[in-house]
């Protein structure tokens, strides 16, 4: 029957419904007679052995892992209880190596488990918030001085750059750390070749299947490779259960539920054409002399500036060509892809490619030496995490500390981590990311 089978049953049985949710099935937006909560039958997210497990084992066979948890909070709460196992797992204190572009979620989650990261500096130069394009060889040069218990790595970046995964993990193997990967952006990764960080070597992975899979804002998935060690298997429930909510989301649920169904029928191919077709696009961007941020197969990411504009002014040229991006900053404008899109919706953006004038370049020559800056620890991320701040304006913070880790939501990526001190060059980054006040201690 499947959890998909149980609701559509149950919708359908006219049982006076005294549980939750309080709409009782009536449609008052058009899906609540399948929103339910762990009734008799339902299962329950955390101590799955119904139809949800049957639901998470049929996802597991689709992505070839030892284990899948599915999510209700996204990778927000995978990234949380990844850590959490890890933690668990050594039994003792950790330390996490990671690039800086890490999503908020890896850095709340260290604040809670009290870890505190090393931070791992990519060794080619950095110009954009969102990507740090680690290597191998980074990774090694902080393992080499010893100390780290496990590595995590953000992969795909918000902006489509891929880090070599296969080569990070083989020096993981080698210095005895384990590999967590932020896959948020790269669910589909497995359909379309060997992309994927579970197929790369990763120990455990967090997708986001809401970003390029059809499920429902908030699905994910938490996934345990055969090769990680066994009790992270037994430790990925609980932690979940310790970090997220006791009321999941039956509606996500269901859509994860239908999500696994399709990888199993026709997704994987249509995954694959719509690779093919965004290629397509991608080619004539290169024959217009567009530049493309992005190396992931399904996201585009327009380098802006280059092309002589502002990301924010060609959003809004988008916006009035009927089109709306996934995020935009003064560089780059994201899109990202899913065979859901339309093959009008493919034909309008190569339609406004075609059309774009290019303009003078808007270049930002001090982009290297501002990402260049190594800000100083004076706290743990958790200490200034918890402590009582004052919010105030940018310019009026050079020398003071962060108290409160600086971002922008999108892409959610620290400008400064709560703890650091605050210098002129973090100032001019906050400001051209469009943040203008900051909480410090």
């Amino acid at each position: 029957m499947g959890l998909n089978g149980f609701v559509r049953k149950y919708a359908a049985s006219g049982v006076s419904r005294f549980h939750m949710p309080g709409h009782k099935g009536v449609p008052l937006h058009g899906l609540e007679p399948l929103d339910l909560t762990e009734i008799k039958g339902a299962d329950f997210l955390f101590e799955a052995d119904g139809v949800i497990a049957e639901g998470e084992g049929l996802t597991s066979q689709a992505f070839g892992s030892a284990a899948t948890c599915w999510s209700a909070e996204g990778s927000s709460l995978s990234i949380k209880a990844a850590l959490c196992m890890l933690r668990q797992h050594f039994g003792r204190d950790i330390t996490v190596a990671s690039p800086r572009n890490c999503h908020r979620a890896f850095i709340n989650g260290c604040t809670l488990l009290g870890i505190e990261p090393e931070w791992i500096y990519p060794s080619s130069p950095r110009t954009l918030l969102c990507e740090c394009a680690v290597t191998p060889e980074d990774v090694r040069a902080a393992l080499s001085r010893g100390g780290i218990d496990a590595v995590y790595v953000t992969s795909p970046d918000y902006l489509g750059g891929m880090a070599d995964i296969r080569g990070i993990a083989a020096v993981c193997r080698e210095y005895g750390a384990l590999l967590a990967v932020d896959n948020a952006h790269g669910a589909y990764l497995h359909f379309v070749g060997d992309k994927h960080p579970l197929d790369c070597g990763a120990d455990i992975v967090c997708d986001s299947a809401h970003k390029t899979l059809p499920v429902y804002t908030g699905g994910g998935y938490l996934h345990i490779s055969s090769d990680a060690p066994a009790d992270l298997r037994d430790l990925a429930k609980p932690a979940m259960a310790m970090l997220g909510s006791t009321s999941p989301s039956y509606l996500i649920m269901e859509s994860l539920a239908l999500c696994a169904e399709e990888l199993h029928g026709s997704l994987p191919e249509r995954l694959r054409a719509c690779c093919e077709r965004t290629a397509e696009v991608k080619s004539l961007m290169r024959r217009r002399g567009i530049g493309d941020l992005s190396s992931e197969p399904m996201k585009i990411t327009i380098a802006a500036s280059r092309f002589g504009y502002d990301g924010g002014e060609l959003a809004d040229m988008m916006r009035e060509s009927r089109m709306e991006c996934e995020y935009s900053d003064p560089d780059a404008v994201v899109l990202m892809l899913s065979p859901y899109n339309t093959a009008e919706d493919f034909a309008r953006l190569e339609v406004f490619l075609t059309g774009l004038e290019q303009r003078e370049a808007i270049l930002h020559p001090d982009s290297a030496e501002l990402f260049a800056v190594r800000p100083e620890r004076v706290l743990s991320l958790r200490e200034a995490m918890l402590s009582p701040c004052v919010n105030i304006p940018c310019d009026e913070a050079e020398g003071r500390i962060c108290a409160r880790t600086a971002m922008s939501c999108q892409p959610s990526v620290a400008a400064v981590m709560a703890g650091e001190r605050i210098t002129g060059e973090i100032i001019k980054i906050l400001k051209r990311y469009g943040i203008f006040g900051i909480d410090v201690l």
